[in-house]
Protein backbone atom coordinates (compact mmCIF):
# COMPACT_ATOMS: atom_id res chain seq x y z
CA UNK A 1 0.00 0.00 0.00
CA UNK A 2 1.33 3.46 -0.83
CA UNK A 3 1.25 6.60 1.34
CA UNK A 4 -1.64 8.28 -0.48
CA UNK A 5 -3.82 5.20 -0.15
CA UNK A 6 -3.10 5.08 3.59
CA UNK A 7 -4.05 8.73 3.97
CA UNK A 8 -7.22 8.24 1.93
CA UNK A 9 -8.30 5.13 3.82
CA UNK A 10 -7.19 5.92 7.37
CA UNK A 11 -6.23 9.59 7.63
CA UNK A 12 -9.58 10.90 8.84
CA UNK A 13 -9.91 8.05 11.35
CA UNK A 14 -6.36 8.49 12.68
CA UNK A 15 -6.78 12.22 13.21
CA UNK A 16 -10.18 11.75 14.84
CA UNK A 17 -8.76 9.23 17.34
CA UNK A 18 -5.52 11.11 18.12
CA UNK A 19 -7.09 13.17 20.95
CA UNK A 20 -7.24 9.98 23.01
CA UNK A 21 -3.52 10.56 23.64
CA UNK A 22 -3.75 14.23 24.63
CA UNK A 23 -3.13 15.49 28.16
CA UNK A 24 -6.74 16.42 28.79
CA UNK A 25 -9.67 14.05 28.95
CA UNK A 26 -11.73 14.08 25.74
CA UNK A 27 -14.86 16.23 25.90
CA UNK A 28 -18.32 15.05 24.94
CA UNK A 29 -17.88 16.78 21.58
CA UNK A 30 -14.58 14.92 21.04
CA UNK A 31 -16.21 11.56 21.71
CA UNK A 32 -19.20 12.44 19.49
CA UNK A 33 -16.83 13.36 16.64
CA UNK A 34 -14.85 10.13 17.09
CA UNK A 35 -18.03 8.03 17.03
CA UNK A 36 -19.24 9.78 13.86
CA UNK A 37 -15.94 9.19 12.06
CA UNK A 38 -15.80 5.56 13.21
CA UNK A 39 -19.32 4.97 11.91
CA UNK A 40 -18.33 6.31 8.48
CA UNK A 41 -15.40 3.88 8.28
CA UNK A 42 -17.56 0.80 8.89
CA UNK A 43 -14.95 -1.19 10.82
CA UNK A 44 -15.77 -3.90 13.32
CA UNK A 45 -14.86 -3.41 16.98
CA UNK A 46 -12.09 -5.98 16.50
CA UNK A 47 -10.69 -4.08 13.50
CA UNK A 48 -10.87 -0.83 15.46
CA UNK A 49 -8.94 -2.45 18.31
CA UNK A 50 -6.11 -3.30 15.91
CA UNK A 51 -6.13 0.24 14.49
CA UNK A 52 -5.79 1.49 18.08
CA UNK A 53 -3.08 -0.98 19.08
CA UNK A 54 -0.97 -1.30 15.93
CA UNK A 55 -1.57 1.73 13.74
CA UNK A 56 -1.90 4.51 16.31
CA UNK A 57 -0.45 3.58 19.71
CA UNK A 58 3.18 2.99 18.64
CA UNK A 59 3.37 6.53 17.25
CA UNK A 60 1.15 8.44 19.67
CA UNK A 61 2.46 6.81 22.84
CA UNK A 62 5.86 8.31 22.01
CA UNK A 63 4.30 11.74 22.36
CA UNK A 64 3.12 10.81 25.87
CA UNK A 65 6.52 9.49 26.92
CA UNK A 66 8.52 12.38 25.50
CA UNK A 67 9.41 15.17 27.91
CA UNK A 68 9.16 17.62 25.02
CA UNK A 69 6.15 15.90 23.48
CA UNK A 70 2.99 17.60 22.34
CA UNK A 71 0.39 16.99 25.02
CA UNK A 72 -2.09 19.76 24.37
CA UNK A 73 -2.55 19.41 20.60
CA UNK A 74 -0.98 17.81 17.56
CA UNK A 75 0.28 19.28 14.32
CA UNK A 76 -1.97 17.26 12.00
CA UNK A 77 0.46 17.36 9.07
CA UNK A 78 3.44 16.24 11.14
CA UNK A 79 1.38 13.58 12.89
CA UNK A 80 0.05 12.24 9.59
CA UNK A 81 3.59 11.96 8.23
CA UNK A 82 4.63 9.98 11.33
CA UNK A 83 1.60 7.70 11.12
CA UNK A 84 2.05 7.02 7.42
CA UNK A 85 5.76 6.27 7.85
CA UNK A 86 5.01 3.88 10.73
CA UNK A 87 2.21 2.10 8.88
CA UNK A 88 4.19 1.70 5.67
CA UNK A 89 6.75 -0.27 7.71
CA UNK A 90 4.12 -2.20 9.69
CA UNK A 91 4.49 -5.74 8.37
CA UNK A 92 6.17 -8.99 9.27
CA UNK A 93 8.20 -8.89 12.47
CA UNK A 94 7.34 -5.23 13.15
CA UNK A 95 3.64 -6.01 13.20
CA UNK A 96 4.21 -8.95 15.54
CA UNK A 97 6.46 -6.90 17.82
CA UNK A 98 3.96 -4.09 18.13
CA UNK A 99 1.16 -6.60 18.77
CA UNK A 100 3.25 -8.15 21.53
CA UNK A 101 4.02 -4.82 23.21
CA UNK A 102 0.70 -3.10 22.49
CA UNK A 103 -0.38 -3.46 26.11
CA UNK A 104 2.42 -1.09 27.11
CA UNK A 105 1.72 1.44 24.37
CA UNK A 106 -2.02 1.55 25.09
CA UNK A 107 -2.14 1.39 28.88
CA UNK A 108 -2.29 5.17 29.40
CA UNK A 109 -5.25 5.57 27.05
CA UNK A 110 -7.06 2.26 27.54
CA UNK A 111 -9.72 3.80 29.81
CA UNK A 112 -10.53 6.39 27.13
CA UNK A 113 -10.61 3.73 24.43
CA UNK A 114 -13.01 1.60 26.48
CA UNK A 115 -15.28 4.62 26.95
CA UNK A 116 -15.21 5.30 23.21
CA UNK A 117 -15.94 1.68 22.30
CA UNK A 118 -18.90 1.67 24.70
CA UNK A 119 -20.28 4.71 22.91
CA UNK A 120 -19.70 3.10 19.50
CA UNK A 121 -21.58 -0.02 20.58
CA UNK A 122 -24.50 2.06 21.88
CA UNK A 123 -24.57 4.00 18.59
CA UNK A 124 -24.67 0.69 16.71
CA UNK A 125 -27.46 -0.64 18.92
CA UNK A 126 -25.25 -3.34 20.41
CA UNK A 127 -24.81 -4.22 24.06
CA UNK A 128 -21.63 -2.67 25.53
Amino acid sequence: MDAQTLVDERGELWLALAPLWLEREPRETDYAHMVNVIQRHDLSVRELEWVFRLELAPVLSRHQMSVAGEWRSFDDYKLMKQLVAHNLRLNGWRRKSWALFSGLTTMMTRHRWNELMGRVLVERGEVP
